[in-house]
């Protein structure tokens, strides 16, 4: 989902970048008020997580891969704004040290994974959660679904930009993102499963969500 240089235009990343810039600034302000200090090292601790699981990648098919994105898992733990700096933190790196990611399109690039897909698993996540009974089974069903469409939505994103710039048709490039990045979300939604379902057996103060089932 890291668009490389020269997909996307001047004007698309120029606007992408302002949007991003714009949201972390207003995000560390917001977590400068709430953020509570032994939360620190939670924050430091799940950005070296973040990054080195975006280093593994898995097969899909056709010679096709996918990684870790993420943006669910963090969010989850960490809430919006400390998840959307973390990310932006972690394809940053990506971007200047390892080549993952063009540069001109870094702001492209934060504004599609870590801004749409952290927001749109954060809101999906506690919607659902909320909704359904404070049960395991169904607050790991509500974190695999807020990691799919994570995915999937930063994927859609990321072809609306594409089509935007010039680069292929949107209905070319979207049905084609969408059904890579449908497929990709299993893996997410499954590894994000996996590592919320440890958390729930060994530190369950760490998912939000989770203490309404020792509450009601």
């Amino acid at each position: 989902m890291h668009i490389p240089d020269g997909f996307v235009n001047g004007p698309v990343n120029g606007v992408a970048l302002a949007i991003s810039v714009g949201f972390c600034g207003y995000a560390s302000r917001r977590l400068k008020r709430e953020i509570d200090e032994r939360q620190i090292p939670l924050i430091g601790v799940t950005a070296a997580f973040i990054f080195a699981a975006q280093m593994l990648n898995f097969p899909i098919a056709a010679g096709t891969s996918g990684h870790f994105l993420g943006a669910a898992f963090t969010s989850i733990i960490l809430g919006p704004w400390a998840a959307s700096l973390v990310m932006a933190l972690v394809l940053m790196i990506q971007a200047l040290g390892f080549a993952d990611g063009g540069i001109t399109a870094l702001g492209s690039n934060i504004f599609n994974m870590g801004i749409v897909s952290v927001l749109v698993a954060y809101f999906a996540y506690n919607w659902l959660a909320k909704l359904l009974p404070p049960k395991r089974g169904f607050i790991m069903l509500s974190a695999a679904v807020a990691a799919w469409l994570s995915v999937v939505s930063g994927a859609s994103m990321v072809a609306l930009e594409l089509a935007v710039s010039g680069t292929s048709p949107l209905v070319v490039v979207l049905p084609a993102m969408a059904g890579i990045y449908s497929i990709i979300g299993v893996g997410e939604a499954l590894i994000t499963v996996a590592i919320l379902g440890t958390l729930l057996a060994s530190r369950r103060d760490l998912v939000p969500q989770a203490r309404r089932m020792y509450q009601e």
